[in-house]
């Protein structure tokens, strides 16, 4: 499927899908886009098998649920391995996302949690150990995102 393939219908359900895919039915979403539930439900299916939709999960409130350190270490990795290195810097406990980054000299964005700055110290630590090189971190006091504007119904 190419970008070229979704279509307004296709980006509304989208949308509607960032903004609460946990509550809104096939039903709701039909409503939003004019379409049927089963329209809705085939190209949700659709979009999954494409792999557009890349699965569903939780926004979990880390300092709410006990971690309130929220650190972006900006890292340095092999330009070779870097892609090869995200699975197991995933596994790290405390690590929440990477970001694969194309230009300057950090090319890995690690983002972990914890209780206290001491969490944080072993996965600088374990990063290290894999030959990626820490060149910053940054203590992030707020996280907020919204759902992507274009796929809004205009």
């Amino acid at each position: 499927m190419s970008a070229e393939d979704i279509d307004e219908v296709d980006r509304e359900i989208l949308y509607a899908l960032q903004e609460d895919a946990r509550t809104l039915s096939s039903s709701d979403i039909a409503e939003r886009t004019g379409t049927s539930g089963s329209t809705v439900r085939k190209r949700i299916q659709r979009l999954e098998d494409a792999g557009v939709i890349k699965g569903y999960s939780a926004e979990v409130d880390y300092e709410r649920s006990g971690y309130p350190i929220r650190m972006l270490l900006f890292c340095t990795a092999s330009i070779h391995e870097r892609s090869d290195l995200i699975p197991e810097v995933l596994a790290i406990d405390g690590v929440v996302s990477v970001q694969e980054l194309i230009t300057g000299e950090q090319n890995l964005l690690v983002t972990a949690v914890g209780r206290s700055d001491s969490d944080i110290t072993p996965i600088a630590e374990e990063l290290l150990d894999m030959g990626i090189t820490v060149a910053d971190e940054v203590l992030v006091k707020s996280h907020v995102t919204t759902p992507f504007g274009r796929f809004e119904e205009e």
